[in-house]
């Protein structure tokens, strides 16, 4: 049973479809795989054994009635624990939430349960998505499988090392700053951030609602893109989402014909700061990309070099307004409720307790950048920039088709390097923070190891809004050109757990 594992979503689905396999034998495959492994990772907060399996029997029961099965019916999930979950625990990486079992699903999770994904369990990840590295989990931080002392990347990290781990072949994540690319470059694997609002954030806790974005990981192009049509899609509980037809992606990602296009490389991605062997792999892709018959042009977007510090005064006033909802009166944790203190002292007692540092940095941050005599100065001047980005991304995309860059300026770093520095954690997500503010589409996927410490690079490709299906047309050619060349997908070159 261990090479059922090793199988790509696709695969999966398809030997499922054809009875080679069970949903149950792929179920208690992965199941038995996050036992052997996951100490050692910590990707799961929790996992669903019983769950899992029972929606697995119901893919096999449907199936030996003869019944029409989905692209992934029967296909095991990892979701990350910031999408609610009716009957089973999501408690967003915080001591706030711990033990907290929604009454509802999210839009996504409902999606999924129709397509017949089998969720095995929910994923760890920085307190309510806020941080880098899945360090600021309340739960203890992941793992990356290349190497268990280094960070699989963050907000996401646990949906991300899942997927490397080998512990379920297609996981959800979110991104609000680079939280699904990022994991997925320090990983090896793909993750894809989609057009803001073409996926529900119905149920999705929100830290930052503006750039919040749910959207799908796997282990390959195809995979992704399979994923993103069972999810995507209008949801008139959202009042954000987008009401358009869903990009073909899937079709997209299965052309792997790029000849034509133009590529833009963004000039602002690059320079000091960043490791030399991520430079290298990604000039080497730029270089495949017109093997490919791509145009490839530089392009310029100045305001880019803002992106970080209006982001970092956005989404944390944003999140010190979300979370001000976590008051110790409706839900999750309450402390020192002895009945001789007032509402007011238990809450601040209880937002003392539940929240870690890097939640309380951001609410701080954000709760000044809205006060009285300085919103403008802060908050309204970051807004500003945020337009002055998406003009300088509508400008490159009247000459391209697709923007590429790399998805983050090193590989994975050691835990607990930056964990007492604020500022060189944030320059993590320097890649991929201007797609959130814009809301447009991006992908980061494999383009090789670094030669220094032979760890994942990723490459990012930036699509326009509702351009979807161009981050997956590149990306199936770029995956198709590499895993030809390598002889097999670079995940293989993860050493063994």
């Amino acid at each position: 049973m261990t090479e059922l594992i090793k199988f790509t979503a696709a695969e999966t689905a398809a030997a499922i479809s054809k009875g080679e396999v069970s949903a149950v034998e792929v179920a208690q495959a992965h199941l038995d795989r996050i036992t052997a492994v996951d100490k050692k990772v910590n990707a799961f907060l929790h996992v669903d054994t019983e769950g899992a399996l029972k929606a697995a029997r119901s893919v096999d029961d449907k199936r030996a009635r003869g019944e029409e099965l989905g692209p992934l019916a029967g296909v095991p999930l990892a979701l990350k624990d910031v999408f609610t979950t009716k009957g089973i625990p999501t408690t967003c990486g915080s001591k706030m939430l711990e033990g907290w079992i929604p009454p509802y699903d999210a839009t996504l999770t409902s999606r999924l349960k129709d397509a017949g994904v089998v969720i095995l369990g929910k994923t760890n990840m920085d307190e309510f998505a806020m941080g880098s590295s899945t360090e600021n989990s309340a739960y203890g931080p992941t793992g990356n499988p290349w190497d268990l002392t280094r960070i699989p990347g963050g907000s996401g990290g646990g949906s991300a090392a899942a997927l490397a781990a080998y512990e379920a072949p297609l996981a959800i994540g979110t991104d609000t700053g680079g939280s699904i690319r990022q994991p997925g470059a320090v990983t090896g694997t793909v993750g894809v951030k989609p057009t803001y609002g073409a996926v529900s954030r119905y149920g999705l806790v929100a830290f930052s609602s503006s750039l919040d974005q749910g959207g799908p990981c796997a282990r390959t192009v195809l995979d992704a893109a399979l994923l993103h049509e069972a999810i995507a899609g209008y949801d008139p509980l959202d009042s954000t989402s987008i009401d358009a037809p869903v990009p073909a992606v899937v079709e997209a990602a299965k052309m792997r014909d790029i000849r034509g296009m133009r590529v833009g490389v963004v000039k602002e991605f690059a320079g000091e700061g960043y490791q030399a062997g991520v430079m290298q792999r990604f000039n080497e892709s730029v270089e495949l990309l017109r093997e490919l018959g791509a145009e490839v042009v530089e392009v310029s977007c100045p305001s880019f070099t803002l992106a970080l510090p209006a982001y970092y005064l956005i989404a944390p006033s944003e999140c010190s307004s979300n979370l001000a909802r976590f008051d110790a009166m409706r839900y999750g944790l309450r402390v020192g409720d002895d009945g001789s203190r007032s509402a007011e002292q238990v809450t601040a007692l209880t937002r003392e307790a539940g929240f870690g540092p890097e939640v309380k940095r951001r609410i701080m941050l954000g709760t000044y950048a809205l006060s009285s005599g300085y919103y403008d100065a802060y908050y309204g001047s970051a807004q500003k920039v945020r337009t002055l980005i998406s003009r300088d991304f509508d400008a490159a995309f009247a000459g391209v088709d697709v923007l590429v860059s790399p998805t983050t300026p090193t590989t994975a770093f050691p835990i607990g390097e930056r964990a007492d520095d604020p500022m060189a954690m944030y320059l993590a997500d320097l890649c991929t923070i201007p797609s959130n503010l814009a809301g447009n589409a991006a992908m980061s996927l494999p383009c090789g190891l670094a030669p220094e410490d032979n760890l994942p690079v990723g490459l990012q490709i930036i699509a326009p809004a509702m351009a979807d299906d161009r981050l997956y047309r590149v990306g199936g050619a770029v995956e198709a050109a590499l895993n030809d060349k390598w002889g097999h997908s670079l995940l293989e070159e993860a050493p063994a757990l």
